[in-house]
């Protein structure tokens, strides 16, 4: 049986890892160049980051997915402790990755390959975060969860979905997406 709650994970997890890889690929072709990224674009993309799967996606997880998993999967607590570890580390890894981006813009390149490391890190970090969950969690909740955990999961997860799925995105981020695809390489961008 599907589940929203299900689709909009995984959807959600794809579109963050499109921005991670764009993020790498945008690093990237300035490193062949020669030149300095675009550092407004690479901002614009770690406050997405930041904005929606740290702010929004993490806490349904946190809050509904996992305690729920837990009263039914002993087996997966090492797992879910790892996760809410990471959720519980989210904002403050954003925030190491952007003073990372910002020594790299003000410093310069001596600071380039510290910013190239972090995000490498930080990519790998949340890629393998978001396996995790669609190997492990998310086979398990299918298997396990009652209706009536599905109906508080599809709703919570119904309410506030990440405009790279293909939603409407609030007024006030509209600039923001508009900047990111504009600007940012593909998979994420049309640049």
């Amino acid at each position: 049986m599907r589940h929203l709650a299900l689709d909009v994970i995984r959807d959600e997890h794809q579109a963050l890892a499109a921005m991670l890889r764009s993020m790498h690929l945008l690093v990237a072709q300035a490193q062949r160049s020669g030149q300095a990224p675009d550092f407004a674009v690479l901002r614009a993309m770690l406050f997405y980051v930041d904005e929606f799967p740290e702010r929004l996606h993490h806490p349904k997880e946190t809050q509904l997915l996992f305690p729920a998993l837990r009263a039914r999967c002993p087996e997966l607590w090492g797992t879910l402790d790892r996760l809410e570890a990471d959720h519980a580390r989210g904002e403050a890894a954003v925030r190491e990755l952007a003073h990372a981006l910002l020594a790299y813009e003000v410093l310069g390149p001596p600071r380039r390959q510290d910013f190239v490391d972090a995000l490498d890190r930080y990519i790998d970090g949340y890629l393998c975060h978001m396996a995790a969950e669609e190997q492990e969690v998310l086979p398990a909740a299918q298997r396990h969860l009652s209706a009536a955990d599905w109906a508080t999961l599809d709703t919570a997860f119904a309410a506030n979905r990440d405009p790279l799925t293909g939603h409407a995105a609030d007024p006030v981020f509209q600039p923001l997406f508009q900047k990111i695809v504009r600007e940012a390489p593909a998979p994420i961008g049309l640049a």
